[in-house]
């Protein structure tokens, strides 16, 4: 009896912790092309928000370039509490723009309650592609 109730705790923990999992993607969309160095302000890219966790009531996104990850590309903090799409252009930032190259970047979503992180998500993607 006691294995059975370890078991189908296990089994319990391991449903809520899949279920929990906050995760993000993106699609750059019709950004302006651009390999200067000097990155355009842009329009947000669409993002699908899963499990997102309960109580959020905002999500901070913000960009980093793994190659020149000194370079502030900005993003924003936008009232969402739940899953599901965000369109393009909820908020600016400054566009990928590699010198010259291929650049990997990495888009990060953090959930809040209030001031609270509640998780953090990640989603990375070459530019160009």
């Amino acid at each position: 009896m006691r294995l059975l109730s370890l078991s189908l705790a296990a089994l319990a923990l391991s449903a809520t912790t899949a279920a929990a999992e906050f995760t993000i993607s993106f699609d750059w969309g019709n950004i302006p092309a651009c390999r200067t160095g000097k990155p355009n302000t842009v329009g947000s890219p669409a993002f699908v928000l899963r499990g997102v966790p309960a109580g959020t009531t905002s999500i901070e996104f913000s960009l980093k370039d793994r190659d020149a990850p000194n370079y502030n590309h900005g993003g924003g903090r936008l009232k969402v509490g739940s899953d599901g799409q965000l369109p393009f252009g909820a908020f600016k930032y400054k566009s990928p723009c590699p010198p010259g190259g291929v650049h990997t970047y990495v888009w990060t979503a953090t959930a809040r309650a209030d001031k609270k992180v509640l998780a953090r998500a990640t989603a990375s993607r070459k530019y160009p592609e």
